[in-house]
C-alpha cells in the first residue's frame, strides 16, 4: 500500500495563499506547515495556526470547529478561535498548542520515543467517556461507512473516541518527548479503536519506515488483531 505524496506537503506550488491567511498574520505571509493531498492548507500565523480548505475539496472545516468545542477541556487539542467561509473555501483560525509534530525532523530521528507518544494520545483519547460524545458528532465519519466488497465490520464490542486520522503528524510531542496534544479532529466520532490503531501503524512506515506497528501496540497496551486492523486499512484505503 502507498502512503501519501509527501514531496509537496511544504509546497505551494500551484496554489496561492488565501487572502484571509495573510490578514490573520497582520498582513504578511505566513509560514506555510502543511498541505494535504486535497490542497487544504495551514499555516502558521500571528494567533495560531489558520487551516484553510478549498471548497472543491469537498471538506466541511465546521465538523472539526464542533469537535474542537466539544474536546475542550477534555484532552489537549487546539482551542478554536474562529471559523469562517471566503477566498472560494472554509478556514479555521486555532490557537497553537505546545509541542512539536511526532512527523517533524526532530521526531522522525527519534523514531522510538515518537511511535511511544503516539500511543500515548491514542490511549488518552480512547479513555474518553462515549456516553458525553453528542449524537451529532457519531456516525458520519468514514469509519462509519460501509463498503460492500469489504463485507461487514467486525462486531464492535468496546467503543471508544476515535480521532479519525490517527497519522504521524496529528500528535504533538514536548521537549522530552512525551505526548503533548492532538490536531486534525475532523472525523472524530465514535467507534473501534482499530480505526485509530490500523491508520497509525500504516502512517509509521511513511514517516519513520517498516518495522515500528508492534512498538505501537505495545506501547498502547494492546495484543495484536489483524483481522480488524486489515478491515479498517482497507476501509481507509477505500474512503481516502
Amino acid at each position: 500500500m502507498t502512503g501519501p505524496d509527501l514531496s509537496r506537503q511544504y509546497s505551494l506550488e500551484g496554489v496561492s495563499i488565501p487572502e484571509i491567511a495573510v490578514a490573520s498574520n497582520g498582513g504578511a505571509a505566513p509560514a506555510l506547515v502543511w498541505r494535504n493531498q486535497l490542497d487544504g492548507l495551514t499555516f502558521r500565523v500571528s494567533d495560531g495556526y489558520l487551516k484553510w480548505s478549498p471548497d472543491a475539496a469537498g471538506v466541511d472545516l465546521g465538523r472539526e470547529a464542533e469537535r474542537l468545542r466539544w474536546l475542550e477541556g477534555r484532552i489537549p487539542a487546539p482551542t478554536l478561535l474562529e471559523h469562517g467561509r471566503g477566498d472560494g473555501g472554509q478556514w479555521l483560525l486555532t490557537r497553537a498548542l505546545p509541542g512539536d509534530s511526532a512527523a517533524s525532523d526532530h521526531w522522525i530521528a527519534r523514531p522510538g520515543a515518537a511511535v511511544r507518544a503516539i500511543a500515548a494520545g491514542l490511549r488518552a483519547l480512547h479513555a474518553l467517556p462515549v456516553a458525553e460524545v453528542p449524537e451529532s458528532l457519531s456516525g458520519d465519519s468514514w469509519f462509519d461507512r460501509r463498503v460492500a466488497r469489504l463485507g461487514a465490520p467486525p462486531l464492535l464490542v468496546d467503543p471508544v473516541v476515535v480521532h479519525g486520522d490517527a497519522c504521524a503528524p496529528n500528535t504533538l510531542l514536548d521537549d522530552d518527548g512525551l505526548w503533548s496534544g492532538i490536531v486534525d479532529v475532523g472525523d472524530l466520532g465514535v467507534g473501534d479503536r482499530w480505526a485509530d490503531l490500523a491508520v497509525a501503524a500504516m502512517s509509521l512506515r511513511w514517516n519513520y519506515g517498516e518495522g515500528f506497528g508492534p512498538l505501537l501496540l505495545d506501547a498502547y497496551g494492546i495484543a495484536a488483531d489483524e483481522e480488524r486492523a486489515a478491515y479498517y486499512r482497507a476501509l481507509w484505503d477505500a474512503e481516502s
